[in-house]
Order: structure tokens, then C-alpha cells, then sequence
């Protein structure tokens, strides 16, 4: 579950993480108001807009603006927020602008220069262990950093067993480059950040950039946070800063209907359970010559209910020109799995008007496969995975 800017700065600074503080805004007047309130609990007199949506370059986009008046803010605000945010992370349409981030200035003259870091917090799956991320290119793209300088980009991984231990966050500090009071707050900084990030079961934070400011504080002046979304039930607090504006509707829609469903780009829809049947379904897609439209796992029961649910939300997908069902029959039998796609394919009418093939194996795969023949419907009936590969050819031509 991703969260928005302002959420996940929220949520690191409940951890004594130290950030550049905001105010979020749904239109122009209250930004002008979030304005006059940073200027007055911080001395700000000049404020970031910042378009909040779950994509990174949003700078890059037009999303991220200086205002240096109270007019600025509400003109900037009122032209981004409802614009369609385009950014190499959006849809090629881009994403609307709900919501704006008035943020203060913290990029203020002083005796030294402010200095950008980049600092993230993931898995390594190769080890199983996390680690932090970091580089002295901060508010640059990391994959640009890895590609062209990648002996700039630190990692240090953190023993599961003892957590992160101080000299990992001195080391941390030492490769940045820090001395004095800038170093002893980077220390904090890190330490606090991953024990945010082990608390609320995250699966990502990335800072980017994290700011020095001119009197040596260290803050996030960005924030991106993923919180690992089987570990929610643990976190009722967080699961409800899901904003379901943000995502994929049919997948919310399926979420929602308890199926594992991801939009592809594809013309083929899947219809699998089991999430290791599915990969390998779409792959023999892949072979036959087809491209998979989504990848959906309707789990260990598939009556006519949920077949149904599932056929209605892949027939959301316009490119979708055949569906592919693949269903192992091991906990459910193949039998009961045939009747509930005759049952679905009546209750939907005329809804259907794609061809679809039908691969029942396991348990009454027999049986299963003359209720399909017999029922007289428009479907396409297959035993073999490789049969079941050859009609999708088939359908596609």
C-alpha cells in the first residue's frame, strides 16, 4: 500500500524522524490558509506546492512549485490541483491532482550550504536481510546514480536477529561525508528511520532528497513510503490512509471481491487458481503468441458467484479478446468448477462476446469436460496444457 507524501512524513515523524513540515490543501483558499499557518509556527516566508500523488518525478512534471507570496500560493495551488499529472511513474494519461502538499522552505541561507542526500530502507532479497540505501546524489534519479556513477551509491545490511547497530549508523554518517553536529544528527536520523520502517511493517522507505540545511539539521524533504500490505491487520491505523483514488479500479474492485488481481497490458485474460498456476498460465500465453491481459487467482473455491465476479471483472479490460480458464482441481473438484462457469456464462446474457477456452484437470477433470461439451455454450474445452496453448493461438488468429 503506498501512501501519499504528507502520510508517509507523518508517519516517520510519529518516529522521531525529523522532517520539513506541511500542510495538505484540497483547494486554493485552504493552501493560502495552510500558508499563513506554516508562516507562523515556522517563520517560512516562502512555501513549496506539491502535488500529491503516488508517483515519483513530479517535479519534473510541473507538480513541484516555489511560492514566494501568498498570491503564488494560491494561483500555483488552484493550476495544480485537478490537473492531470503526467510523470515517467503515471499512466500515459497521467493522474489527477487531488490534493496539494504546502510545505515550508527549508532551504534558508546560512553559514553553510544546504547538501541533498539519497537514503532508502528495502529488502535485499538476494540475502533475505535489509538495508539501507544511501548516496551523496540526493535528489537525483537513483537509477541514474547507479548507472552512471555507481561507486557513489552505499549499501549496509542490517542482522535481522540484532537490528541496526550504532556503528552501522556512524559508518552511514562517515560515507556522507559529515563531522560535528551534522554527523551526530545523521546518526539519529538513520536510526530513527529504520526503526520506523521495522515498526510499521514497510516494505520501502525512500528519502530522496534528505536535506543538511544550512545550520547542519538533517530532515526528509520527500518522502516515499510502501507499507507491506499483508501485514495491514496489524496496522489498522495505517490501512486506513489507503486512497483508493490513487489505484487501479478494477483492482480495487477485485480486492474487494476477494480475488488476486493485477492489470496487464495484455489481450488475453486469466482466470487460474493458485498464484504458481498463474504465472505459468501466462506464460504459456506468452508462447501462444498472445500477451496476458491481467494476472487473477480466484483461490481455492470457484463457484458461479465467483466465477461470475471474476469473468465481469475481466471483461473490464477493453483490450481483452479471448479469456483463458485454468483450473486445477484439487481442493475443488473439476466438476463443480465446469458447472459454475455454465452457471456464469448464463447469468451474464449477452455480456460475453469473446471466445473462451476452459483447462479443468485434477479431480472429475472427465466429468468436467462433458458438462462443458454438453452445455452448448460458446466455450472451448481443453485438457492439456499444450491443447489449451494451441486454442489460445487459435482464437487469437
Amino acid at each position: 500500500m503506498n501512501l501519499h507524501e504528507y502520510q508517509g512524513k507523518e508517519l516517520l515523524n510519529s518516529f522521531g524522524v525529523r522532517i520539513q513540515r506541511g500542510i495538505v490543501a484540497n483547494n486554493h483558499k485552504k493552501a493560502v490558509e495552510a500558508a499563513k499557518q506554516l508562516a507562523t509556527e515556522t517563520g517560512t516566508d516562502w512555501w513549496i506546492v506539491k502535488a500529491q500523488i503516488h508517483a515519483g518525478g513530479r517535479g519534473k512534471g510541473g507538480g513541484v512549485k516555489l511560492a514566494k507570496s501568498l498570491d503564488e500560493v494560491s494561483t500555483i495551488s488552484e493550476n495544480i490541483i485537478g490537473m492531470m499529472l503526467k510523470t515517467p511513474q503515471t499512466p500515459p494519461q497521467g493522474k489527477k491532482v487531488n490534493q496539494v502538499l504546502i510545505a515550508e522552505d527549508v532551504y534558508y541561507p546560512g553559514e553553510n550550504e544546504p547538501e541533498e542526500y539519497y537514503m532508502s530502507v528495502l529488502l535485499n532479497r538476494a540475502t533475505g536481510r535489509n538495508m539501507v540505501m544511501y548516496s551523496t546524489e540526493g535528489g537525483m534519479d537513483i537509477e541514474g546514480v547507479a548507472e552512471k556513477t555507481p561507486h557513489l551509491i552505499f549499501t549496509e545490511e542490517i542482522d535481522p536477529l540484532i537490528g541496526l547497530q550504532p556503528f552501522q549508523a556512524r559508518k552511514i554518517a562517515f560515507n556522507l561525508g559529515l563531522s560535528g553536529g551534522a554527523l551526530k544528527e545523521m546518526i539519529k536520523f538513520v536510526t530513527s528511520l529504520y526503526t520506523a520502517f521495522v515498526k510499521s511493517d514497510a516494505s520501502l522507505f525512500e528519502i530522496n532528497p534528505v536535506l543538511k540545511t544550512s545550520d547542519n539539521k538533517i530532515l526528509a524533504v520527500d518522502s516515499k513510503v510502501v507499507i507491506d500490505d499483508s501485514a495491514l491487520f496489524r496496522h489498522k491505523d495505517l490501512a486506513q490512509l489507503r486512497d483508493l483514488r490513487e489505484e487501479n479500479e478494477i483492482e480495487v474492485e477485485a480486492n474487494a471481491a476477494g480475488l488476486n488481481y493485477v492489470d496487464l497490458d495484455g489481450n488475453v485474460g486469466c482466470m487460474v487458481n493458485g498464484a504458481g498456476l498463474a504465472m505459468s498460465t501466462m506464460d504459456l500465453i506468452k508462447q501462444s503468441g498472445g500477451e496476458p491481459a491481467n494476472f487473477l487467482d480466484v483461490g481455492g473455491t470457484a463457484d458461479a458467484k465467483r466465477v461470475e465476479t471474476a469473468f465481469r471483472i475481466i471483461l473490464k479490460d477493453p483490450n481483452v479478446k479471448a479469456i483463458l480458464v485454468n483450473i486445477f482441481g484439487g481442493i475443488v473438484r473439476c466438476d463443480r468448477v465446469a458447472q459454475g462457469i455454465i452457471d456464469a456464462y448464463k447469468n451474464m446474457g449477452d455480456a460475453i462476446k469473446i471466445p473462451i477456452i476452459v483447462r479443468l484437470q485434477g479431480t472429475n477433470a472427465k466429468e468436467a469436460k462433458e458438462l462443458i461439451d454438453a452445455s452448448g455454450l460458446d466455450v472451448i474445452s481443453a485438457t492439456e496444457f499444450q491443447e489449451a496453448a494451441d486454442k489460445v493461438k487459435e482464437v487469437l488468429k
